[in-house]
């Protein structure tokens, strides 16, 4: 099947022999975010990005990475403009708790209690946690994501030589796995969707079993009756491993702008 542009990252992440394409492409993804978000080309400094990242702000992981990026400048733009739209709305939550807070207490003494009421959650606080659950970055990967699973399936329904890449891959890692399984009941026909099943499970089971003996290995080179002994696949088991089971990159550096 000829390749279309939608779906050279896709097999381009499969081609790459990773323990899971979708971890690859979420790295890439990532940091072409990043590059679109604070890189040369100073997305930052349009209106209309800018309105987006006032509102939305970032998360704390993407703050870090944002930090590790480099753009001091960038970084200064952005948070100059969302601490004034956090902060107007940081009064009008703190104004409308000031009076509900004045309210008589007579008038919720008598009143019959909603099944809610259990639930009810300050406001300031409920604002807060809104915040912290807003990221413009995440925002932009789980939309870029949610398209890539649907390439997945485009590519596994018509294309038989991307079927025979995933059968002969490293498997996913175990989020990234799980999403397959679910997006696969939409995505495929009822004799499809078995036939994926029964191929993914039988991936994942023998990488699995694979990633579980790099690590027992490299436990046992530690003892010295195997010094000499030849490594095998176990030196980078420990990174590869947590990925295998939580996904993302445990020893990757972080990712900087370049100059």
């Amino acid at each position: 099947m000829k390749e279309k542009l939608y779906t050279i990252p896709l097999n381009d992440a499969v081609n790459a022999g990773d323990e899971c394409p979708l971890c690859y492409i979420e790295n890439k993804m990532e940091e072409d975010w990043l590059d679109y978000t604070l890189g040369p080309g100073a997305s930052y400094m349009e209106s209309d990005v800018r309105g987006m990242t006032d509102k939305e702000g970032f998360c704390r992981k993407h703050f870090q990475k944002m930090f590790d990026y480099g753009n001091t400048l960038g970084n200064a733009w952005i948070l100059k403009t969302h601490y004034l739209q956090m902060n107007r709305e940081l009064q009008a939550q703190m104004e409308k708790h000031t009076a509900g807070a004045g309210r008589p207490a007579i008038f919720g003494k008598f009143r019959k209690p909603s099944g809610d009421d259990t639930q009810k959650k300050d406001s300031v606080a409920a604002w807060v946690a809104e915040k912290e659950a807003s990221c413009f970055i995440c925002r932009q990967e789980r939309e870029t994501y949610a398209r890539y699973l649907s390439t997945f399936f485009y590519l596994w329904e018509k294309d038989p030589a991307f079927r025979d890449k995933i059968r002969a891959s490293k498997g996913f890692c175990l989020p990234h796995f799980a999403d397959l399984c679910e997006e696969a009941q939409g995505a495929l026909p009822q004799k499809e969707q078995e036939e994926f099943y029964s191929a993914v499970f039988d991936l994942m089971r023998g990488n699995m079993e694979r990633m579980a003996e790099d690590v027992a290995w490299l436990v046992e080179k530690f003892d010295y009756q195997n010094k000499d002994a030849d490594w095998k696949n176990s030196k980078d088991a420990v990174q590869r491993g947590m990925q295998k089971l939580k996904g993302g990159y445990p020893a990757q550096a972080p990712y900087r702008m370049k100059k």
